[in-house]
C-alpha cells in the first residue's frame, strides 16, 4: 500500500511584493516598525501539519526585527492572509544571541575604526593609509568576554587596497584585530600583536600579468532544445519533470527550499520529502592565533545565504535552455527585492543510464541518463557558493555544494607553519572547513518513516563459510532521537535507510530511500571548544528527529553570538521515539579544506555533498519506459533519424 499527503499548492506559491508590503504596512500599524528599527529576516512559514486540506489559506510570515537604536528585537509572526499580527516576542540576547547581522552594519565597522585613535596609531605604525584599508566585518562568535554579553558585537580584520579594482585580500594586515559594538557604535578593543610585513605581491586574478595570453584553443559548446525542455512550471514554482513534481522555494536564509518531492509511479503520485534544504552552513578556522583563533562563520544563521544570492546570467552560470525563477525577499526597510534570475533551472546530459549486450538474446540495450538541476550562487565576504539540487530519472536526489571565490588570507608566519599554508610569498591562508547541515523533512509514501542503520559485515571462515568468501549486511532500527546521533565510517559502508513500515512493496518489504554519506571529516575543533557548543550539529554524520513546527534550524533560531546548545542539542533532549513517526533526518557533510597553491589568486571549485537513492521503493526499475536516443543526441522520434540499437 502506499499513502498519499494531501498537498494546498496555495500554501506553496512563490512569496510576491504585494505580501512583502503588506507585511510591512501590518508591522508599521502594529507600531512595530519605526524609524529605528530594521528588518533581520523575513520569510514565510510552512503550512501547519495536519491541517484540514480544505482549509482556507493562511499565508504566515516569521519577521526579526532589529531596533538600530538599542531597544530589545523582537521576534514576530504576521498573517499576510488575515492582516494581523499572530505573535510579537521580545528577546533578551544575552540568554538567546543576537539577530543575523545586518547589511549595512559593514559599513558601520570600517567607518566607526577610520575615526578610532588607537586603530589608527596601528595603521601608522605599518605606515599604511586609512582611506586604503578594508575591514571585513566578521561574526564575533562567543568567548571568555563576559562584557560582551548581550551586546552586538562584530570583529574586524584589515586588508590594504591600493585601487579600487586591487584584490584586497592579497594584503592582509596581520597581527591586528578590532572588536567593534555595531549598536553603541564603539570600539571596545583593538588588540596589536606587532607589526607584521603585509604581503605585497598583488592576487588581481583578471590582470594580463597573471592570466598571461588568454587560451584560443575553446571551440564553442552549444546546447540545443528545440522543443524546449522537458519540465513544465506552473503557478510560479511548481515542476513537474519526467515523473517528478515537487515545489521550488526561496528563503532569505537557506535559498532554495524543495517542496513537496514526489515521483509519479505508474500513476500514483508517491511523496518522499515534504520539505528539503540547507539549513545551516559554518565555516570554522583551524589557525589558533590570536588574531584570529575565533574565525567561525555561520554563513547561514549569521548572514543569510539567500539574501545574498547572484543575479544568475545564461551562458557564465548557467549553460543550455534555461527556466529562471526570480524570488522575492524583503530588504531591510520591508521593501520588496527581487533578486532577478536567482535560481537557474535546466536539464543536463548525464551519460549512460543503462547499458547491456545480451550475448544469448543478441540486443544491445543502451540508454541515455539526465538529470533536472536547480541551483543558485551566493556571495558571502570572500567566498562564493553555488547550492545544487538534482533530480534524476532513476529517482535518485542528490546534493552538492560547489566552493569558489577568494581563500581567506592571513600573513605566513614561516616555512613548518602548521596551521597555514602558504599561496604565495608571504601570503598565508589558515586551514578550515566548509559544513552544511541538510534538513530533511522525510515523508516516504505518507508520515509514517523510521530509520535503520545500514553497515558491511565480514563473516570469519568457518563453519558455513569455509572458503571466508562470504560477507552480508547489518540493519540496526535507530529507535529513538539520541541513539540516532551516528556518525559515518567509509570502512563499515556505513548508509542510513529511511523507509515507511506500513508502506511494503510488492515483495513485501518497507518501501525505503537510502541516505548515502561522503564521510568527510566532521568539526575538527576540540569538543569543549565554543565552536563545538555552538557548531554542534556538525560534530555528528546524522542526527533523526521527530517532527516539530518550530525546529527549523539545526543550530536554533538565533546563532549570532549565541553561546551553544540551541538546536539539534536541545531538540533531541527529550529523546522522543522516532520509530514509525514522522520524522526529519538531519545530515552535515563538508569539505576540509588545506589551500593549495593552485587555489590562488581565486580558487577553481571544490565540491561535496550526498545522495539519496531509492532502496525498495519502486516494485522494479523506474526507468524502463525511457526511450532509446537518437543516433546524433536527439530522443527517439524526434527527427526520423535512426534509433540507437535497443
Amino acid at each position: 500500500m502506499t499513502a498519499s499527503i494531501d498537498v494546498d499548492v496555495a500554501s506553496y506559491s512563490p512569496v510576491t511584493s504585494q505580501e512583502v508590503t503588506a507585511v510591512r504596512d501590518i508591522l508599521q500599524a502594529a507600531g512595530l516598525l519605526g524609524d529605528a528599527v530594521r528588518i533581520a529576516y523575513l520569510g514565510l512559514l510552512d503550512p501547519q501539519r495536519g491541517r484540514p486540506f480544505d482549509a482556507p489559506v493562511d499565508r504566515r510570515f516569521r519577521v526579526f526585527l532589529h531596533d538600530v537604536s538599542g531597544a530589545a528585537p523582537r521576534d514576530v509572526v504576521v498573517s499576510a492572509t488575515n492582516g494581523a499580527v499572530e505573535s510579537a516576542v521580545e528577546l533578551d540576547t544575552a540568554e538567546t544571541g543576537e539577530l543575523p547581522v545586518l547589511e549595512e552594519e559593514f559599513d558601520v565597522v570600517e567607518r566607526i575604526l577610520a575615526t578610532d585613535p588607537q586603530w589608527l596609531a596601528a595603521l601608522a605604525a605599518r605606515n599604511l593609509d586609512v582611506a586604503k584599508v578594508r575591514v571585513a566585518p566578521l561574526s564575533a562568535g562567543v568567548f571568555e568576554y563576559p562584557e560582551e554579553v548581550g551586546r552586538r558585537i562584530l570583529r574586524g580584520l584589515a586588508f590594504v587596497q591600493d585601487f579600487p579594482e586591487d584584490s584586497a585580500w592579497a594584503h592582509p594586515v596581520d597581527g591586528l584585530v578590532a572588536y567593534v559594538d555595531v549598536v553603541s557604535k564603539t570600539v571596545e578593543k583593538v588588540l596589536d600583536f606587532g607589526v607584521v610585513p603585509v604581503p605585497a605581491e598583488h592576487g588581481n586574478y583578471t590582470d594580463p600579468e597573471l592570466t598571461g595570453p588568454l587560451r584560443k584553443t575553446q571551440k564553442p559548446i552549444n546546447i540545443s532544445q528545440p522543443d524546449g525542455p522537458s519540465f513544465a512550471v506552473t503557478g510560479g514554482n511548481h515542476v513537474e519533470w519526467e515523473n517528478w513534481s515537487l515545489d521550488v522555494g526561496f528563503d532569505a536564509r537557506e535559498g532554495i527550499v524543495l517542496h513537496n518531492l514526489a515521483f509519479n509511479d505508474a500513476g500514483r503520485k508517491r511523496p518522499i520529502i515534504n520539505r528539503a534544504s540547507i539549513a545551516e552552513m559554518v565555516v570554522p578556522y583551524g589557525d589558533p592565533s590570536p588574531v584570529r583563533s575565533w574565525q567561525n562563520y555561520f554563513d547561514t544563521g549569521e548572514y543569510q545565504v539567500g539574501q545574498y544570492a547572484n543575479s544568475l546570467e545564461l551562458g557564465c552560470d548557467c549553460l543550455g535552455e534555461i527556466t529562471y525563477l526570480s524570488p522575492v525577499i524583503s530588504d531591510a526597510f520591508g521593501n520588496p527585492r527581487q533578486i532577478h534570475n536567482g535560481i537557474c533551472m535546466h536539464e543536463e546530459d548525464w551519460s549512460i543510464l543503462a547499458k547491456h549486450s545480451d550475448l544469448w538474446t543478441g540486443i544491445d540495450y543502451t540508454r541515455r541518463n539526465r538529470r533536472l538541476v536547480i541551483s543558485f550562487f551566493t556571495t558571502i565576504g570572500n567566498y562564493d557558493y553555488g547550492f545544487y539540487w538534482y533530480l534524476y530519472l532513476d529517482g535518485t536526489i542528490e546534493f552538492e555544494a560547489k566552493a569558489t571565490g577568494v581563500v581567506f588570507t592571513s600573513a605566513y608566519p614561516g616555512k613548518g607553519y602548521p596551521y597555514a599554508s602558504e599561496l604565495a610569498p608571504g601570503l598565508g591562508a589558515p586551514y578550515h572547513q566548509h559544513l552544511f547541515g541538510a534538513r530533511l523533512d522525510m515523508a516516504i509514501d505518507g508520515w509514517v518513516n523510521r530509520v535503520e542503520e545500514e553497515n558491511v559485515v565480514r563473516v570469519p571462515m568457518g563453519e558455513g563459510n569455509e572458503r571466508g568468501n562470504a560477507f552480508t549486511r547489518q540493519r540496526t532500527v535507530l529507535a529513538t532521537e539520541s541513539s540516532a546521533v551516528r556518525e559515518a565510517d567509509m570502512r563499515s559502508g556505513r548508509t542510513w535507510v529511511i523507509s515507511n513500515p506500513t508502506s511494503l512493496n510488492r515483495l513485501g518489504e518497507p518501501v525505503a530511500y537510502k541516505l548515502h554519506p561522503q564521510g568527510q571529516p566532521m568539526l575538527l575543533a576540540d569538543p569543549q571548544s565554543s565552536i563545538a557548543k555552538r557548531a554542534a550539529f556538525a560534530t555528528k554524520d546524522l542526527w533523526v528527529t521527530q517532527f516539530a513546527e518550530q525546529e527549523r534550524y539545526p543550530t536554533g533560531d538565533f546563532v549570532n553570538q549565541n553561546r551553544g546548545g540551541a538546536g539539534l542539542p536541545a531538540y533531541i533532549a527529550a529523546d522522543r521515539n522516532i520509530d514509525g513517526a514522522d520524522l526529519v533526518v538531519w545530515h552535515t557533510f563538508g569539505l576540509t579544506h588545506f589551500p593549495r597553491v593552485e587555489d590562488w589568486p581565486i580558487m577553481p571549485v571544490d565540491s561535496v555533498g550526498f545522495k539519496l537513492r531509492p532502496e525498495g521503493f519502486f516494485d522494479r526499475s523506474p526507468v524502463l519506459d525511457v526511450p532509446a536516443s537518437i543516433k546524433g543526441g536527439h530522443e527517439n522520434g524526434t527527427d526520423g533519424g535512426d534509433s540507437c540499437h535497443c
